[in-house]
């Protein structure tokens, strides 16, 4: 019996297996090695709490997803629970980057002033022109977070945390509703069937990210001249790269298996993004090097404590005075202020301790946001059937009052008639 066409994809699979899994990790050592270097320096130089902390996060996006990819691509019963994790932490570390950015403005309080002062700006510009005269009275409007985010003020910030946490909830909920569908049976990773739960999970996820990475790119939009010291297009760019290769890439072979390009088989298409992203992330591991390198936080101003460090530079320069030649000396010292060693126990503290308060409060913050209107809601509904109530109670008291006036007054007449 002449072997058919998925028949010949199994066995380039089980060709193409060991070799992949040597080469996957190869990669994967390398992604490790770089990010846990990187991250250690940071830890080693942990002067700036307030940004480094987010830079760990994100930067520990790289072994997290290598060191997942690998264990599955290895042991492709371990995908689902790894893929998962993957997605968690995916959340998690878009919601580092948004921070991060606050963080490098000096903080929420100072976002909060330039936002307000661009939105004043934008306003009276705005009033300035004719044509353009009625907009600030449109400043607070949602519309206007489309088409001029810069002058709506504070409210920007509240719509680009909104939009990060709701991902980071939604993508965990998911996680875990379609690790409880596979038990069923019913989740169908990679399956575009009415009747399993991955394709509803990818619509809603799909939207999810667009929308918070919307968030993050209009945040960034009026704050990009503020964030130029620390070269935010580059991190922008590496880190957005990460998210949509992962999501989109998986998303790529699900449908090219769905529509018969790729085998169906599961441990193909789950193979095949693990390597994937094994090579990816080694990438990724070199440009974060660069990108969020530590030297930044290696020295601090002078007005702080540390190592000093001074460095004269000499140069003879010849200056000509009529027809007589004089040299000159010039000279410039340098100084530098080492900062001191970090305990890398007391920089992990930091960031479990407080990142994750962070974390607590900005998750309850977002959820209240959300039950905040439905509690209105709620609260008008049963005002106005409490008003309704009362008023009903009302004209039933008039009502009696009404009657026991009559029965008086026929009483009244009956007496009057009588004599």
């Amino acid at each position: 019996m002449a072997p058919n066409h998925f028949t010949s994809y199994e066995g380039a699979y089980g060709d193409l297996y060991q070799p992949a899994v040597i080469i996957g990790g190869c990669f994967a050592l390398v992604a490790l090695l770089l990010s846990m270097f990187l991250i250690l320096q940071h830890l080693r130089s942990y002067t700036n709490p307030a940004e480094q902390k987010w830079i760990v996060a994100v930067v520990f996006m790289v072994p997290v997803y290598a060191t997942e990819s690998i264990i599955s691509l290895s042991n492709p019963r371990f995908s689902l629970a790894c893929d998962i994790l993957r997605n968690c932490y995916e959340a998690f570390a878009l919601y580092s980057f948004g921070s991060y950015l606050v963080a490098c403005l000096g903080g929420e309080r100072r976002v909060v002033e330039l936002l307000e002062n661009e939105s004043a700006k934008q306003v009276r510009e705005s009033l300035l022109d004719a044509s353009d005269g009625n907009r600030g009275t449109q400043q607070r409007s949602f519309c206007n977070f489309f088409f001029h985010p810069c002058i709506i003020g504070k409210d920007l910030l509240t719509i680009e945390r909104f939009g990060l946490v709701q991902y980071m909830i939604l993508k965990t909920v998911c996680a875990f509703l379609a690790f409880l569908l596979e038990l069923f049976g019913v989740y169908g990773d990679g399956e575009f069937k009415w009747y399993y739960g991955y394709p509803y999970m990818t619509v809603v996820l799909n939207f999810s990210q667009m929308w918070a990475l919307y968030c993050l790119v209009q945040f960034y939009n009026v704050t990009h001249e503020r964030l130029e010291p620390i070269k935010p297009l580059a991190k922008f760019i590496s880190f957005k790269a990460i998210v949509f290769a992962t999501w989109w890439q998986g998303v790529g072979i699900a449908l090219l298996c769905a529509f018969g390009v790729l085998p169906k088989e599961g441990k193909i298409q789950t193979g095949l993004q693990d390597f994937l992203i094994c090579i990816e992330m080694a990438i990724a591991a070199v440009a974060h090097v660069f990108v969020f390198s530590a030297k930044p936080y290696q020295f601090l101003p002078v007005s702080e404590y540390g190592k000093v460090t001074q460095e004269t530079i000499k140069a003879e320069v010849v200056l000509e005075e009529g027809n007589e030649e004089k040299s000159a000396e010039i000279e410039r010292t340098e100084t530098q202020v080492e900062a001191p060693g970090t305990s890398v126990k007391e920089s992990v503290q930091d960031i479990v301790v407080e990142g994750g308060q962070r974390v607590v409060e900005d998750v309850v913050l977002t959820i209240n946001q959300a039950i905040g209107p439905v509690e209105k809601g709620v609260t008008k509904i049963q005002e106005t059937f409490h008003h309704k109530s009362v008023v009903s109670d009302n004209e039933e008291e008039e009502e009696e009052t009404d009657l026991e006036v009559e029965t008086i007054l026929k009483k009244m007449f009956r007496q009057r008639s009588r004599n």
